[in-house]
């Protein structure tokens, strides 16, 4: 069964109960514009209580705003009960809800119009009280009704203005845009989780570039990811950034972010850099070129900062930050020895790594010298050499006569960089490597 036809079925049955039942929002919007929906919403004059006695197994997620979710097979449709919001005091929530008796009363709660329509699952047929198919074909993002009005009940709605916006590549309709303008500082209300994920949406979803940059157009970029706008102005070396500044170079990373990608990746792109406003240098105080010394320690820290105050998980934190903390590793690769390589291409997800790398001399310099060793490297190298077995253990080196202690991480790390030189190959050697570089301490007799 596809999403589609799960819908469908839930019409039908409710159609048969005696109901109104009617696909709404993104769902109709995709289909009028040729997409395949990512999902499916059902909009109903039925009540929660209503939808649970025909659909028994459905969950209850939110039958306080009238919605209830319906699941076959891992598929999922949530169906809300039509119905009118009274008072936002929270900017998130509504205050009161009351269950409406018709569609068109529905849709006035409402984000943006082109997320208003609804249709006729039966025939195809589109309902539009909100203007929704004219900003569809115009290609413009509009608040249903009064703008103000709208952003005030949910201030999350300005940050999917512009994703919205940058992902259709439409335009923000001028009294929309004024409106995101007036209320930009009231973003710090939306909680950090939800912040989080409409940025990451803004990253992954193929239009990157242009969403930063309506982000900043709406001056809500200063205030939802100040660092990032910090870029802006800031000088670099022409012989190596011959693009322009640190905010140039950066929209021209996250430009070429497919719709899909990682989103630690999208992340570390955009971070790679953070620190080098806070450590720029000009050619003047330098006596040679503009240096960003320091760059990387600092960036480390503020791309740690910025996602513990967006409160990303503890696995997600550690790969964007790895990925800032290594990105300038690559210029030295050709000159590593073997065993440094070697565990530098076996980092976690290192493909993001050098994927980062890709992207960051496609946007300045443009040379692709050491991406291309590093993928000669990967192309000839087994993964049982990038990564061998361990040869010794810390209970060989007590069988051998060593003192349990600091020095046997020293010993074992020794010998894996002897292994990953090609100077050792089996235990034998292994354990004649060790006498030979760590030679055993005499015991005191009594």
């Amino acid at each position: 069964m596809t999403p589609r036809e799960l819908a469908n079925s839930i019409c039908e049955k409710l159609l048969r109960e005696g109901h109104e039942a009617l696909l709404v929002g993104g769902c109709v919007r995709d289909l009028l514009v040729g997409r395949e929906p990512a999902d499916y919403d059902v909009a109903t004059d039925a009540t929660p209580d209503r939808v649970l006695e025909l659909f028994p197994d459905a969950i209850t997620v939110g039958a306080q705003f009238g919605v209830i979710l319906v699941v076959r097979n891992d598929i999922r449709v949530e169906v809300a009960t039509f119905r009118s919001d009274i008072g936002y005091s929270d900017g998130r929530h509504p205050d009161r809800v009351l269950y409406a008796r018709t569609p068109k009363e529905d849709v006035q709660r409402r984000d943006f119009t082109i997320n208003g329509l609804l249709m006729r699952p039966e025939t195809d047929e589109v309902l539009d009280y909100v203007g929704g198919q004219a900003d569809l074909n115009a290609g413009l993002i509009r608040t249903v009704g009064e703008p103000d009005r709208r952003f005030a009940e949910d201030k999350l709605r300005l940050m999917r203005a512009v994703r919205f916006a940058a992902r259709f590549r439409y335009a923000i309709e001028p009294a929309t845009f004024a409106a995101i303008r007036r209320h930009a500082r009231e973003v710090t209300s939306v909680s950090a989780e939800r912040l989080r994920d409409e940025l990451t949406k803004l990253l992954t979803e193929g239009a990157a570039r242009r969403g930063f940059e309506l982000l900043d157009d709406t001056a809500l970029l200063s205030i939802v990811l100040p660092e990032i706008a910090a870029m802006q102005g800031v000088q670099q070396p022409p012989q190596f950034h011959p693009e322009g500044d640190v905010w140039i170079h950066t929209r021209m990373m996250i430009e070429q972010l497919p719709a899909g990608c990682s989103p630690t990746l999208a992340w570390g792109v955009l971070l790679h850099d953070i620190g080098k406003p806070a450590t720029f240098k000009p050619s003047e105080e330098t006596g040679d070129r503009i240096r960003f010394d320091g760059h990387v320690e600092v960036g480390v820290r503020m791309a740690e900062t910025i996602c513990r105050r967006l409160r990303f998980s503890n696995d997600e934190t550690e790969q964007i930050v790895a990925l800032v903390a290594n990105h300038m590793r690559f210029k030295d690769v050709e000159q590593m020895k073997p065993s440094t390589l070697k565990r530098f291409v076996r980092l976690p997800r290192f493909e993001e790594h050098l994927e980062l790398h890709r992207l960051d001399c496609v946007s300045s310099h443009g040379r692709l010298d050491s991406y291309g060793y590093i993928e000669h490297v990967l192309a000839e190298t087994s993964p049982e050499q990038i990564r061998p077995p361990r040869l010794l253990t810390g209970d060989d080196l007590k069988q051998m006569g060593y003192a349990p202690g600091p020095l046997f991480s020293e010993i074992l790390r020794s010998v894996e960089d002897a292994q990953l030189e090609g100077q050792v190959e089996n235990k034998a050697e292994a354990e004649e490597y060790v006498k030979g570089r760590f030679p055993p301490r005499k015991r005191r007799t009594a």
